[in-house]
């Protein structure tokens, strides 16, 4: 999976700004900042933060686009199987940065207008088509939705606050439930997959 988002792309000023945002987030550990402290981290003008994000919404979605296409990038998976990996790699980045991992999670959870859910399904999508084309649309939609809730920062909120999990436990569960969803199709994957090597 990737954690690229579409979007424009970012001017200089805006980049600065969230970068600020971001690191004040990790510092004082509450996305409630005010926009004077976040001008003054990054280097400009309390009215230019207000011209590029006119609400505090604006921000946030802005922030946690950001978090999620810089701090929690991840390259794509070449073979739908590799997904638990991936999983596992970002369940362990967000446990090493839980401030930011929150404010992603929130962004999502609260519905917010704007919030982008299930960045990756793009990708299941390709990887499940190219790989396993037999499956019929309920099939495919359900590998796709468990995937791609097992493969969000919301699954790594749930486990920590729900379930009381380390970094490690949070991990393994959700990569061994990935495996779960990828063993109901595993005997019907096509047969040019074996052929590469």
């Amino acid at each position: 999976m990737t954690g690229s988002t579409a979007g424009p792309a970012l001017s200089g000023t805006q980049a600065a700004i969230l970068a600020a945002y971001a690191e004040l987030i990790e510092e004082v550990g509450s996305d409630d900042v005010s926009y004077r402290v976040i001008a003054r981290r990054a280097g400009i003008a309390e009215r230019t933060v207000f011209r590029n994000y006119p609400t505090r919404v604006d921000l946030l979605l802005a922030t946690a686009a950001w978090i999620e296409a810089t701090l929690f990038a991840r390259e794509e998976s070449h073979s739908i199987f590799d997904i638990p990996l991936a999983i596992r790699d970002a369940m362990q980045r967000y446990d090493a940065r839980p401030e930011l991992a929150h404010v992603v999670a929130e962004t999502a959870m609260r519905g917010v207008s704007g919030a982008s859910p299930a960045p990756g399904r793009a990708q299941l999508e390709r990887l499940l088509d190219a790989e396993v084309p037999s499956l019929d649309a309920t099939q495919r939609r359900a590998v796709i939705a468990a995937l791609s809730h097992l493969d969000s920062v919301g699954t790594w909120v749930t486990f920590r606050r729900e379930f009381g999990m380390d970094g490690r436990d949070i991990a393994d569960a959700a990569a061994w439930a990935a495996e779960g969803v990828l063993d109901s199709i595993r005997d019907r994957v096509t047969p040019w997959r074996g052929a590469e090597a």
